[in-house]
């Protein structure tokens, strides 16, 4: 039939084209399967359209008929269509094969789109990561790791290298004896005089300790009432341009976004959060200099309220994590928060700077006593040899980081991904 023939050329067609990647390829083989099932249906001829033998009974013929009338008015819906002209057309069995062939192909086509957009998107984060780990990975401890490994054979004396040099990188204690016990682990495996084995169990046990620490993103969206968002960290980490930034993501989202100017304690603070804010596209509810950080707050909470706002992202006062009155402080906003919408803030995201290492897990830990820390922006990333302290991050405090800072730009704030972040961390070992 010419309708087969058209099926046939389209489906080698369909087999034959590039696919994006083993995905494209399932997709491909299924919908093969689908419509040669389809096809198989449609066209095998009904064994009761012919009576089986001559002594077939009286009746039979005609009980068939009735059998074929009931499939025909059964399946008449599936199989009409409306033209041009507005009058519904029976389709034969070959234009429903030709009409399913065509769906079919749609719908791997827009697969395979899809995997080439996600795969593209993949990259993006790749070379983005790979920016922010270059220093890491060329003058850091997956350098150093990387002469040691190659230049010896691996045995307890270069294993004590190993911890040293874990150590001085401002992994922690916690997260270098995690990562020497993956080591260790190979080696009981007998594994130890192979450099690949040895990656292999750093890679691995480097992602389980940050999927420990939690990869789900935030959740700032609430069923009544704007989320709220409160946003902490000392003086120079970045807070306010990741503020900046986050407005800036959330309002490209649609959302309805206001930012709370709580740094009341520094003029400059709140001109510098209002730029970003102009750049971003948002309002920012700001007090009067000096006023209390909480009432400002509360003031904003109240205004996302009334005004439909659906995120409220609370800017505080810049602090050091030394001083405990500034915390109080800190403890009062988050209270204050909580009155003026019961559950906010939503989340408390810790902006910390990846510049400065072991410290910065310090300052994580001083924050997370004052108040619930549940997520962790870290910034600067590729100013630093010092990115492996994500995982001291992960496996001392087990909290997640959320985001990644690099550059200035808007868009050099991305969502944090544990496996990307491992892969390049130690890619080409």
């Amino acid at each position: 039939m010419p309708q087969l023939m058209t099926l046939t050329r389209q489906l080698t067609f369909a087999t034959s084209a590039p696919v994006a990647d083993a995905n494209g390829l399932v997709i491909a083989g299924v919908v093969l399967a689908v419509v040669a099932v389809v096809a198989f249906l449609l066209l095998r001829k009904p064994a009761s359209r012919l009576p089986k033998s001559a002594e077939q009974r009286p009746g039979a013929v005609a009980q068939d008929q009735v059998a074929r009338d009931r499939h025909d008015r059964t399946g008449a819906k599936a199989t009409l269509r409306i033209g041009a002209d507005g009058k519904a057309r029976k389709l034969s069995p070959e234009e429903l094969i030709q009409e399913a062939a065509e769906n079919a192909m749609a719908q791997a086509a827009a697969a395979a789109e899809a995997v080439g957009v996600r795969k593209a998107h993949k990259d993006g984060e790749r070379a983005f990561l790979q920016t922010g780990l270059d220093k890491t990975r060329t003058d850091g401890f997956v350098a150093r790791l990387g002469k040691l490994f190659a230049a010896k054979q691996i045995d307890e004396a270069v294993l004590a290298e190993v911890e040293e040099v874990l150590y001085r990188a401002d992994l922690g204690v916690k997260a270098t004896q995690t990562l020497l016990a993956a080591i260790r682990d190979a080696s009981s495996r007998k594994e130890l005089s192979d450099a690949a084995h040895v990656w292999q169990a750093l890679r691995q046990r480097s992602l389980e300790t940050l999927l420990t620490a939690g990869t789900e993103p935030m959740k700032l969206r609430v069923a009544d009432g704007p989320a709220v968002l409160m946003v902490v960290g000392v003086n120079g980490s970045g807070k306010t341009t990741t503020i900046g930034k986050l407005a800036h993501r959330y309002a490209g989202e649609g959302r309805k976004v206001l930012v709370a100017a709580g740094d009341t304690f520094r003029a400059a603070a709140v001109d510098q959060l209002e730029v970003w804010c102009n750049r971003a596209g948002v309002p920012i509810h700001r007090g009067k200099d000096n006023q209390d950080p909480a009432s400002v707050c509360f003031a904003a909470i109240e205004r996302g309220k009334a005004e439909g706002f659906d995120l409220v992202i609370v800017d505080t006062a810049g602090r050091l994590h030394t001083n405990a009155g500034l915390m109080a402080e800190l403890q009062k906003c988050a209270r204050v928060a909580d009155k003026a919408m019961p559950g906010a803030p939503h989340e408390v995201l810790l902006v910390l700077d990846a510049t400065m290492g072991q410290n910065a897990v310090k300052q994580a830990e001083q924050f997370r006593e004052s108040v619930p820390v549940t997520a962790i922006a870290l910034t600067k990333l590729d100013g630093t040899a010092k990115g492996g302290v994500v995982l001291a991050i992960a496996e001392t405090l087990k909290i997640p980081v959320q985001l990644v800072g690099v550059g200035e730009k808007m868009q050099d704030l991305r969502d944090f991904d544990a496996e990307l972040f491992v892969e390049t961390l130690f890619a080409g070992h």
